[in-house]
């Protein structure tokens, strides 16, 4: 089975059966898949069939939702004990999830919350993030999260904080793109100043998805609309420093015809080829 790489695309019920009767070579410009493990793991069923047929064609990685690595709760071990086993099986190469608070008192809040960018914040998270990779074989990479009002107490810029929290935890970046320009498009950033201060050299992944402009001025990270110009610009400006990391297309709502997706996906593929197998980032480290 080949290496994740290239471009990918989030796999939904919506279009499951459509990829599991297609074969790869239909599908070129696609070359992996990523799943929600929740939505797999203890199932039976056609989902979990599906989700074999379309491993025998495609490699994937994974991308929870459930760990709540800013919570306060004790991690769930028999979570995380189910998902080492499904990671095993599937042979994803590194688990991604938020940094952010997803459950509290025992409750999902359906909602990825973001954490205050302080010192404070990124030892909390960094701790829950060795705990949680201490309890997986699998890699862990953290991802980006989009928010709409800066949380009392944070005194460090999006970019710094990201970078601090997987310097401190030791782990990859799932660098989300359109939650970077949903953010800095919001709060009146410049997106590649935020990007910049990421730390690309850990990045081993990317996800791209379109947003909602509810008004003129504000913008909501809802995963259901095509792809906008500035964030195709801004992965390909971000792809020129970080090299070919693989790029997922996620689309969870108002999903159109396949056929739509794939146009996408062509078009990423493009920009991802276009890049260069080394980034700028990883070569000024090589430099010294």
């Amino acid at each position: 089975m080949d290496h994740v790489k290239g471009i990918g695309l989030g796999l939904r019920f919506a279009f499951l059966d459509h990829l599991v009767e297609r074969t790869r070579g239909e599908l070129p410009a696609l070359q992996w898949l990523e799943c929600h493990p929740e939505n797999y793991m203890r199932r039976g069923g056609r989902f979990p069939e599906g989700l074999r047929r379309c491993r025998e064609k495609w490699p994937f990685a994974t991308h929870g939702l459930s760990l709540s690595l800013g919570g306060v709760a004790p991690l769930d071990r028999e979570y995380l004990r189910t998902l080492r086993a499904f990671l095993e099986e599937l042979g994803a190469p590194w688990h991604s999830d938020h940094l952010c608070v997803s459950s509290a008192h025992g409750k999902a809040a359906h909602d990825l919350l973001p954490m205050p960018f302080n010192e404070e914040s990124v030892k909390h998270l960094a701790r829950r993030i060795r705990e949680a990779q201490d309890q997986l074989s699998t890699p862990l990479a953290v991802e980006n999260v989009s928010y709409y009002a800066l949380p009392p107490g944070s005194d460090l810029d999006e970019g710094d904080f990201v970078s601090a929290v997987c310097a401190e935890a030791g782990c990859k970046l799932m660098l989300d793109v359109n939650n970077v320009y949903v953010n800095a498009f919001n709060h009146g950033h410049d997106a590649k100043a935020i990007l910049a201060r990421m730390p690309l050299d850990r990045v081993v992944q990317m996800h791209v998805a379109g947003h909602f402009h509810e008004e003129p001025d504000f913008i909501l990270d809802t995963h259901g609309e095509a792809i906008v110009e500035p964030v195709y610009e801004l992965l390909a400006w971000t792809l020129a420093r970080t090299g070919q990391v693989p790029v997922l297309l996620e689309r969870d709502s108002e999903i159109p015809a396949f056929e739509v997706l794939y146009a996408e996906i062509e078009r990423l593929d493009a920009i991802w080829r276009a890049a260069p197998a080394r980034g700028l980032a990883s070569a000024v480290e090589a430099a010294g």
